[in-house]
């Protein structure tokens, strides 16, 4: 992890007025000066650490490896992506804008906030609101293409009034789901796949999760409802890399055209829109919105082949959340290993907690409890296998 970063108002100041290129995903905004808030700091571009991917630093940050392409894209696009320190703001901001020096093409500036019940938004580009003010913000580098380069990044944040459509509910979409594979191969946070890996692939970054979290997490259920898996996404796919199919046309990066909750794929697939390509000019083969690591399609869902799905992008929600520390978890349907499983939810996954009831005593990593979550109708798990809870407490049933 990158050591976080300093303030460092006078020279950043200067940085900013004088920037020779333009803000990466953002309008230039009012000048900067000396007097401008304690909410500017640099982005330390030379740390490297493990939650990066594909970046080095030799006086500029770039692809370390121009033939590395994250594998779950199935696209010949080169990327790589640097990601900062959490970042605590002097004053609650809910605006970053980013400013940069001798940057290229394809680089792009994106920054999420933690709220005080923990939980975190989604990526955002630099320069657009989040919905709500914020006292940590994130922010990440993402360079696309093997030329792509940035040797400076200035950040200050804000607040501005945010755009309406950007407080979302939880929502739900069925979607068709393909099977990942590619044991071995490097998914675009960074994470080695093995065999019967549990976690979820969706077409657009800005639900990535940093590699080691559950920051986002879906729930996905058979549409029969008999099975589902709570599953970080670790990795950005299947077909495009820019359709976050699941927010309103106002926040949607691309395709605002299309009906909330349709992907991109489904729409070229089932009725010939963009001419049936996706956005790298390829005939779209499937509707895919989503792709399953295997151990979520055949040991979660017991599936046999590609298949409709019920997804819940569960960071557009909100509530009590439980991190499970050791899994993958069977979600049993009462309180007690005796009741039948109806699924898992997967190491880091964030699962909502409902409320709890009282069942049988489990011996887990987080000690012994007869209390048992419940994380959906008839969906329980043992708390003994929950790390920590955020976003307030959750009542008994």
């Amino acid at each position: 992890m990158v050591t976080p970063r300093k303030l460092l108002t006078p020279v950043l100041a200067a940085l900013l007025i004088g920037l020779a290129a333009g803000p990466a995903g953002a309008n230039p905004g009012p000048p900067v000066t000396d007097d401008t808030p304690a909410n500017t700091w640099g982005a330390t571009l030379a740390s490297i650490g493990d939650d990066d991917v594909n970046v080095a630093w030799n006086g500029a940050l770039r692809i370390a490896d121009p033939t590395q392409v994250p594998d779950g894209q199935r696209a010949p696009v080169v990327s790589g992506m640097l990601v900062l320190a959490p970042h605590a703001l002097t004053t609650p901001a809910n605006l970053v804008r980013a400013f940069t020096t001798t940057a290229t093409t394809g680089v792009d500036v994106e920054y999420r906030g933690e709220s005080a019940d923990e939980t975190w938004s989604e990526w955002t580009p630099a320069g657009t609101a989040l919905a709500q003010d914020v006292a940590t913000v994130q922010v990440r580098v993402v360079l696309t293409g093997a030329g792509a380069a940035v040797s400076a990044v200035a950040l200050v944040a804000s607040h501005r009034t945010a755009p309406a459509g950007l407080a979302a509910a939880g929502n739900v979409y069925r979607v068709y789901a393909t099977r990942e594979g590619l044991v071995g191969g490097t998914t675009a946070n960074g994470h080695v796949i093995v065999s019967r890996d549990h976690f979820v692939a969706l077409p657009s970054r800005r639900g990535l999760a940093p590699k080691g979290t559950g920051d986002y997490t879906v729930r996905v259920c058979t549409t029969s409802g008999a099975r589902c898996e709570f599953a970080p996404v670790w990795d950005v796919g299947p077909w495009n890399t820019t359709d976050d199919y699941w927010n309103p046309a106002a926040t949607r990066q691309s395709w605002k055209d299309l009906p909330q909750g349709r992907p991109e794929a489904q729409a070229a697939y089932q009725s010939g829109y963009n001419g049936g390509k996706d956005q790298f000019g390829r005939t779209v083969a499937n509707p895919a919105g989503i792709d399953l690591g295997d151990g979520v399609f055949w040991d979660g869902l017991q599936l046999t082949d590609n298949s409709w799905v019920d997804v819940a992008y569960l960071w557009t929600g909100s509530g009590v959340r439980g991190v499970i520390g050791s899994g993958p978890l069977n979600i049993r349907a009462g309180a007690g290993t005796t009741f039948a499983s109806k699924g898992y939810a997967a190491t880091y996954a964030q699962v909502p907690i409902e409320c709890w009831v009282t069942g049988q005593s489990v011996a887990g990593p987080y000690g012994t409890t007869t209390r048992w979550d419940r994380i959906g109708t008839g969906q329980y798990i043992s708390h003994s296998y929950v790390s920590k809870t955020t976003g307030g407490t959750a009542p008994a049933c």
